[in-house]
């Protein structure tokens, strides 16, 4: 069984799935640097040239690619479960984790980033805040809800992570790992 780690940009994807393969000896992969890897140079070129639409369609044929996998752990894109046939694609083939962080956090992490805004024209914190309020339910219908917003290091967040991960078997609902405000990440 595979393990999707899923949440917006600067959740902590990419430093958490490279721990967590690690820990459970279990190959990672990264969407957008599988993206990149594809495409030979870097996705942002795709998004400004030829827009989101081509990104998409590039990031579905690599979620189809992780669901062939077996016993891996796969960073998803910032954006991947908001689109219907990625959730298609996703769903029966591994636990899906979403990595949540308030959207104050996630800015601060991403900052120094220069990454195409899928709302074009407005701030990185307008833009996370459109993003959450249109698909918050989409990233909440995850397995397990696991909070990076904390203040624990990447150390301490897996160690918190990692025994809540099965090993094998069948898929089950976990449990919400999180210290759950009324809307802390809105």
């Amino acid at each position: 069984m595979n393990v999707y780690l899923s949440g917006l940009i600067g959740s902590g994807k990419t430093t958490l799935g490279e721990g967590l393969a690690a820990r459970l000896g279990r190959p990672f992969f990264d969407l957008d640097r599988e993206m990149d890897a594809a495409l030979g140079r870097s996705f942002h070129d795709l998004v400004r040239e030829q827009g989101w639409l081509a990104f998409r369609e590039l990031e579905y044929g690599i979620v189809k690619r992780f669901t062939a996998l077996d016993r891996a752990v796969c960073a998803l894109g910032g954006g991947t479960v908001r689109y219907a046939w990625n959730r298609d694609a996703l769903r029966g083939r591994g636990m899906l984790v979403f990595l949540e962080a308030d959207l104050a956090t996630l800015a601060a992490r991403v900052r120094a980033a220069d990454r195409p805004r899928v709302n074009p024209g407005v701030s990185l914190e307008e833009d996370l805040a459109a993003i959450w309020a249109a698909a918050e339910p989409l990233y909440r219908a995850a397995d397990l809800t696991y909070r990076t917003d904390r203040g624990a290091s990447a150390e301490q967040e897996l160690d918190e992570l990692t025994p809540l991960l099965p090993e094998r078997g069948a898929q089950r609902r976990a449990p919400t790992v999180a210290r759950r405000t009324s809307r802390a990440t809105s």
